[in-house]
């Protein structure tokens, strides 16, 4: 399957995206601090039956950066923008983490563009405050050489001190894609997670009126919270993977595009 590459102006500069495939529309977008270029499986696994645009965001992966603090509706733009540059009308929004929230503000915010969406693994902070010590125990083991630049992790010391941002059997494909992903992304690598702690799940998740698909891995850490904001989607249904955790779209590219596959036709 060949996955094309192409750069899309928008009004946060130019935002690099991948493309494959033929048939209904799906924009893809990513977790925090990763870019598209981790989701090519689940690319390569969607693209017989859609054509799959997933993008980096501003800041991250191939695309330009920005010296401002985005929101997560900020994101969404940039996604619609990149369809509207590919002459894309209407579409499914899909999305992992960060990828989940900015699904939820492309169909509350644009209902005559966005047809269904699949939310992977939705994050949800409870309040201000556990907004920040959840972005604090991150970025403690976030290490940076001695300039504050993000240095790279082995897969050990990814599951000794992060598991819960680890798929189950990472491998050493999967840690050097990420760990060039922290290197593009540089010194803005908290963009993202400041848009996120800013984000209203609950508020955009009672706005948005499509049909949802919610897949929560077993084990993923916010996944105590899918009663809750389920609850707000006013068409929906909730499925768990067995055995997953976290970077579904990579590790469980082909459950996550059969399940999508089956909501979606």
């Amino acid at each position: 399957m060949k996955i094309a590459r192409g750069l899309a102006d928008t009004f946060a500069g130019q935002i690099h995206y991948r493309t494959a495939g033929n048939g209904p529309a799906i924009m893809l977008t990513h977790i925090n601090q990763q870019s598209s270029a981790v989701m090519v499986e689940l690319i390569a696994a969607l693209a017989p039956r859609f054509r799959v645009v997933a993008i980096d965001y501003p800041s991250h992966g191939m695309s330009d950066h920005i010296d401002w603090q985005p929101a997560i509706e900020d994101y969404a733009r940039a996604a619609l923008e990149v369809m509207a540059a590919l002459k894309i009308e209407r579409f499914h929004a899909m999305g992992e983490a960060v990828g989940a929230a900015t699904s939820l503000a492309l169909a509350a915010h644009n209902s005559q563009r966005i047809d269904k969406v699949v939310l992977v693994n939705t994050p949800y902070f409870t309040d201000a405050a556990n907004a920040k010590n959840d972005i604090a125990d991150i970025q403690r083991v976030r290490p940076t050489d001695a300039s504050g630049f993000p240095a790279p992790r082995s897969i050990e010391y990814l599951l000794t001190n992060d598991p819960e941002h680890a798929p189950m059997q990472p491998t050493q494909d999967w840690i050097d894609r990420i760990n060039v992903a922290q290197f593009q992304i540089g010194r803005d690598r908290w963009q993202a997670m400041g848009a996120l702690s800013k984000f209203d799940t609950l508020g955009t998740a009672a706005r948005v009126k499509q049909p949802t698909l919610m897949l929560y891995g077993e084990h993923f850490i916010y996944g105590k919270h899918r009663a809750l904001v389920s609850a707000k989607l006013a068409d929906v249904r909730v499925e768990i993977i067995p055995n997953g955790r976290f970077c579904m779209t990579w590790e469980r590219a082909a459950d996550v595009a059969a399940a999508a596959t089956r909501f979606l036709e």
